[in-house]
């Protein structure tokens, strides 16, 4: 029988734990010495020994560099990376809809350089808290999933932004197609037309950006699955089913170079305003 992806990914962050474990023990320390010199609380270290929370790149420096096994901190992150190299069935976290909000904030806290494409919605950096409370109901009913977290989600959601407030040192670039300025909540113009609204104001911040496809426009590159890009560490894709986590370098290129041809029939800035203005005009 073939291993199921879940599992393989449990099965390598395991070994990524036990790796962890080993050199903690040859360097002589405990769990709680090592989180009085990390500055830890000594559960956290605990969650990385049982495999509970895989560690960030940052995690493994720090563990390395104390235990003084810095050779060792390539491929210990290279492996933490492929053992999220698999798709992650929405069925299992889904249940808590503020937990799957929060599956990435180690990720947007080390990233620098944030880059989405989006063919079916509004990236999450410029969503209102009514959209984002529409699509995560929506997603919830799709998937039978039945949360009791829906609103925890949304201020879980907002509270992202944080990450790529001025000043952060953050940047933001957001590829969409036309088609998602067009779509229309069923039942509820509103909510459409108040984040259309906030588009416009909201791509005055500095260090966002927005870029629109405009329909029929002849194509370099073909629409394809809504992807976010974090630095060129890691791609996250949205499938129906599933979220997939992307670490091969090869593969990381390819997603580079698809939002880079992306980038060549996008406008922004006044013709951008323009087409948001007339499907704003289009509500009615």
């Amino acid at each position: 029988m073939a291993t199921s992806p879940s599992s393989s990914v449990q099965q390598a962050r395991k070994a990524i734990a036990d790796r962890l474990r080993e050199i903690l023990r040859d360097a002589g320390l405990s769990n709680r010495a090592f989180a009085r010199l990390a500055g830890w609380h000594e559960s956290r270290v605990s969650r990385l020994l049982i495999a509970r929370t895989p560690p960030t790149d940052a995690d493994i420096r720090l563990w390395c560099t104390i235990c003084g096994v810095p050779e060792e901190i390539p491929n210990l992150i290279a492996a933490s990376r492929n053992a999220e190299n698999a798709y992650v069935e929405w069925r299992r976290v889904q249940r808590s809809q503020k937990r799957m909000q929060e599956l990435r904030l180690s990720l947007y806290e080390e990233t620098s350089l944030f880059r989405f494409y989006c063919a079916t919605v509004v990236p999450w950096p410029l969503q209102t808290p009514a959209y984002m409370r529409a699509i995560i109901t929506r997603f919830d009913q799709f998937h039978n999933a039945s949360a009791s977290d829906i609103e925890e989600a949304v201020k879980s959601r907002v509270k992202r932004r944080r990450y790529l407030k001025v000043g952060t040192g953050r940047r933001c670039v957001m590829l969409v197609e036309e088609q998602v300025l067009r779509h229309r909540f069923k039942g509820d113009d509103d909510v459409m037309r108040e984040q259309l609204r906030y588009l416009l104001t909201g791509m005055n911040q500095p260090n966002l950006s927005l870029g629109i496809i405009p329909l029929g426009t002849p194509r370099l590159q073909r629409p394809t699955e809504t992807f976010s890009i974090y630095d060129e560490a890691r791609v996250y894709v949205e499938l129906v089913s599933a979220a997939v986590t992307v670490t091969q370098p090869r593969e990381i290129g390819l997603y580079v170079k698809c939002f880079t041809d992306l980038s060549a029939d996008v406008v922004f800035g006044d013709e951008a305003r323009t087409l948001i203005q007339a499907a704003i005009d289009a509500l009615g």
